[in-house]
């Protein structure tokens, strides 16, 4: 097949009058285009010039290409600074340009956002709602609500519908979620962007009914969600287990979304893989137009989690086979699946593949899986000599999945070692001499059972009276475990 035209040649040089042509809005030129229209037009002497207009035709056009195109905004605001060094004076069209192309650059580029703060503040553009509105996005891309609320109560006209927008977004974005659900409730006049704000700010912030109840009265006012809103109202299905809203949810997607996208597809394979409905989470896997590592990592995950090991390892075999790079999470899913499956050896050597052939580090939730792994298939010193290489100290979770193991194999000796590294962490955690006093049931020693007992009724009382004795008895019950 023969490659695409790149178009008719741009004529050099440009006329003056026919730069607003060229840079129309409807024409979205590719980056390339762009590029060599940029140069004709400075050969040409147009960006020479103290006329505006030129630079704010080429401004616009590289803002129309930034979100695709990172490197755009790094152009524009090259050409930003350049006008200025120029002496031509930027406009409340020119100057929001420059701070939405400052947003996205990324944290380091604030000063230089800041230093756009001071620019609109010294040319009076600052009643323009562009410059305000631009603004307010700037601090809450950065998490700065209170900066956007200063800019938003010092706005002269009645704030519209983009900059209370936008401030949602800065408190939604600094995990304020209150403060951002006031403003939301105080909007005169709402969009869907509105809603979706604060959907997903309480979504992320760990309010999985806050978001689905918003959701509810979003849908019944009428407004259309966007993919952010549904992949956010997904995830809180799966966190909640509300398989039938999500199936709502589901139903809505195939009617309005032919061809959803990754987030979409990823959220729905999680939220059927969370709620233990496999065939329907590999269902929507397999039909997914395209999936990224999160897609996998949910099956996966959920494969594990709901006993279904050996399919879990097919995926995760398919998925190295698709060249997609597992990460920390995959590992954690796989460990899980050979630790329900008993598959030790796979175990050992995925445990090993981790760091040296796919350059994920071990953290302690991969240990404390292979911990547990090690110890339900009786391999009690190989657990021990693990943690003993450990580069961090083990956690509950890596010494409780040994003490499992003790008890399941009866390893009193290393039960106790296991014992008093959990009563070190958590001196509060009745379970541990609950396992213990089984153990050393289990062993015959009964003398130790009345002893462990005793503590354990102790610290209870102790705890009841409001006393805090945790030194005192955590060095009783480790002399005892010794």
């Amino acid at each position: 097949m023969a490659p695409p035209s790149p178009g008719p040649p741009l004529s050099l040089p440009p006329p003056y009058h026919s730069l607003a042509h060229l840079f129309h809005p409807r024409h979205r030129h590719p980056l390339r285009r762009l590029l060599a229209a940029h140069a004709l037009a400075a050969v040409a002497g147009h960006l020479s010039l103290r006329d505006p207009q030129p630079h704010t035709l080429l401004l616009a056009a590289y803002s129309r290409l930034a979100r695709p195109f990172p490197a755009a905004a790094f152009l524009l605001l090259v050409l930003f600074r350049s006008s200025l060094r120029l002496s031509v004076a930027p406009t409340r069209y020119t100057l929001p340009l420059a701070v939405s192309a400052t947003s996205s650059a990324g944290r380091r580029h604030l000063p230089l956002g800041l230093s756009l703060h001071a620019v609109a503040v010294s040319r009076n553009l600052l009643p323009s709602p562009h410059v305000a509105n631009a603004l307010v996005s700037l601090y809450a891309k950065h998490a700065l609500p209170d900066a956007a609320r200063r800019v938003f109560d010092e706005m002269p006209s009645a704030p519209d519908v983009v900059s209370h927008n936008a401030l949602v977004h800065a408190y939604a974005s600094a995990g304020r979620v209150r403060d951002a659900r006031e403003v939301f409730e105080g909007m005169p006049v709402r969009d869907a962007v509105s809603w979706g704000t604060v959907v997903a700010g309480c979504a992320k912030a760990g309010m999985p009914e806050e978001a689905l109840g918003l959701f509810k009265r979003m849908r019944e006012e009428c407004f259309r969600p966007d993919d952010v809103t549904l992949a956010a109202v997904l995830s809180c299905c799966a966190q909640l287990g509300a398989l039938d809203k999500g199936r709502e949810v589901h139903e809505y997607v195939r009617q309005t979304r032919p061809r959803p996208n990754v987030f979409l597809c990823t959220g729905l394979v999680d939220l059927y893989a969370k709620c233990g409905c496999v065939e329907d989470a590999r269902e929507v896997f397999e039909a997914c137009p395209e999936r990224n590592v999160f897609t996998w990592n949910a099956l996966i995950v959920g494969l594990a989690m709901h006993g279904h090991g050996t399919v879990a390892l097919e995926y995760f075999h398919r998925m190295l086979a698709d060249g997609i790079q597992p990460d920390g999470v995959t590992f954690l899913g796989v460990l899980i699946a050979c630790s329900h499956t008993g598959l030790v050896d796979m175990a050992r050597r995925v445990f090993s593949d981790m760091e040296s052939q796919h350059n994920v580090p071990r953290e302690l939730k991969h240990y404390g899986c292979m911990a547990d792994l090690l110890g339900r298939a009786g391999l009690i010193e190989e657990a021990m000599d693990m943690v003993r290489k450990m580069p961090m100290g083990g956690d509950s979770y890596v010494w409780g999945g040994i003490l499992a193991g003790c008890r399941m194999h009866q390893n009193v000796e290393a039960a106790e070692v296991a014992a008093r590294h959990l009563l070190q962490l958590n001196p509060d955690d009745s379970g541990v001499y609950s396992a213990m006093a089984g153990i050393y049931a289990d062993a015959g020693r009964w003398e130790d059972v009345a002893k462990i007992r005793k503590l354990m009724d102790e610290r209870i009382g102790r705890r009841n009276a409001g006393c805090s004795s945790i030194t005192t008895e955590l060095k009783d019950c480790t002399t005892m475990l010794s």
